[in-house]
């Protein structure tokens, strides 16, 4: 089976017609949940179990999504907590100089004279840009805003992002 990719967590149900309340973790919302799309259900020991999305809004902070063939608050109750997920052969090309969150957490980051800072372990999004928070060997975290007078080069092959230093960023 392919790798699967968390795109959001059943949290609750929403009234009696079948909807769940979801908490999104994906940034094409519209995509993922649009009427007739395809999801993994990921419950703890059991085997994924695919659903089809039949509706989609947004209420609040919430996606709420209904699924084909469940059609009241019965159906869908013991699906709480379960994650959604798709393959990754349901992952779209980004534009250049765009990557999906697993493909920069984890990569080592070196400066422009090539001194290791690091490795990417979370990737914050405050706002105008996303940050990333860079694990320090020693020391504390580094946090390293993803704009392009930062981030020179991100090498997913190599596995490398290097970065350069403005003043105040490592304070």
């Amino acid at each position: 089976m392919s790798e699967l990719y968390n795109v959001g967590k059943i949290v609750n149900t929403q009234g009696l017609k079948g909807d769940v309340r979801v908490i999104s973790r994906t940034d094409f919302p519209e995509e993922r949940y649009k009427k007739g799309a395809k999801l993994l259900l990921c419950q703890d020991n059991k085997a994924p179990l695919e659903v089809t999305v039949n509706s989609h809004r947004k209420h609040k902070n919430f996606d709420i999504i209904s699924f084909v063939d469940h059609h009241n608050i019965n159906d869908v109750e013991k699906y709480r907590d379960a994650i959604l997920k798709i393959t990754s052969e349901q992952l779209q090309e980004l534009p250049e100089h765009e990557f999906y969150y697993h493909e920069i957490i984890g990569l080592t980051v070196i400066d422009e004279e090539e001194n290791e800072l690091g490795k990417i372990k979370e990737i914050l999004s405050p706002g105008a840009n996303d940050v990333w928070v860079i694990q320090r060997p020693k020391g504390k975290d580094l946090l390293v805003p993803y704009i392009e007078d930062v981030v020179v080069k991100v090498d997913l092959e190599k596995q490398l992002v290097i970065v350069h230093l403005m003043e105040g960023l490592l304070d």
